[in-house]
């Protein structure tokens, strides 16, 4: 073989070589994130359907519900899950009503659940879907303790067998009615955040509000869209 063709013959191996390592490279990025978006975004979890009957009544839900900052090691079931979602923002009609009012019926509230300990769902952060009744998986693990470390170190969120997080997506509201649509949204979300704690009381839960969190430390551990505000987070457990 003459030095021309090998001084031809290498570079063309040198280039074929950087392709093949470029195609597996690509090939088991996407591998990666097709497991992923398989293993949390893709992950559609239907709930069990919400009961709507009690042995509690509305007076004698309003006359227990107390603030509840510490809770006994023991798991939820998805069914208490279910129903407390439900009370938050249920569909509760064929027009699409909810079980909150809401202004215009513009329904600018979305709810997360962090769940750490609860029977039939893996740890993880989920987001619910009214409509379908259901929760979609958006990031696998335990994220209390840092959903902990967001609400400024307060130890109900980590204790917590679950914790719902509410936020608002204001723009739903205000294309409507202006700023004024503000106050409405944070009228909305006291209408929601009261059917949580009576709901609770009625599945002898006990749960707490809290306000004070760092606002974008929460949005990246919930993975929520920049348009969201979180608005409230919600620990919930069994009562010592």
């Amino acid at each position: 073989m003459s030095d021309l063709t090998k001084s031809k013959k290498y570079p063309f191996l040198l280039v074929m070589l950087i392709l093949c390592i470029m195609t597996e490279l690509a090939l088991s990025l996407a591998k990666g994130m097709t497991q992923a978006m398989s293993e949390y975004s893709s992950e559609m979890i239907r709930l069990p359907e919400p009961v709507q009957d009690s042995d509690t009544s509305i007076e004698e839900a309003m006359r227990k519900r107390r603030s509840t900052r510490s809770y006994k090691e023991r798991p939820l079931i998805l069914a208490e899950i279910s129903q407390l979602l439900w009370a938050a923002q249920g569909i509760t009609s064929q027009r699409g009503l909810r079980t909150a009012p809401s202004a215009g019926a513009l329904y600018p509230l979305e709810m997360y659940v962090v769940a750490g300990n609860v029977n039939d769902l893996p740890d993880g952060v989920y987001k619910y879907g009214p409509h379908k009744h259901e929760l979609t998986g958006l990031a696998g693990g335990d994220k209390r303790n840092e959903l902990c470390k967001a609400a400024l170190g307060q130890t109900s969120v980590k204790d917590a067998a679950a914790v719902i997080v509410m936020s608002a997506v204001y723009e739903r509201t205000t294309v409507k009615y202006g700023d004024r649509g503000i106050q409405y949204v944070h009228m909305e979300s006291g209408h929601a955040a009261q059917n949580v704690l009576l709901q609770a009381v009625s599945l002898n839960l006990g749960a707490v509000i809290i306000g004070a969190f760092h606002d974008d430390a929460v949005k990246k551990v919930l993975k929520m869209p920049e348009r969201e505000q979180p608005l409230y987070i919600m620990p919930l457990g069994r009562m010592k």
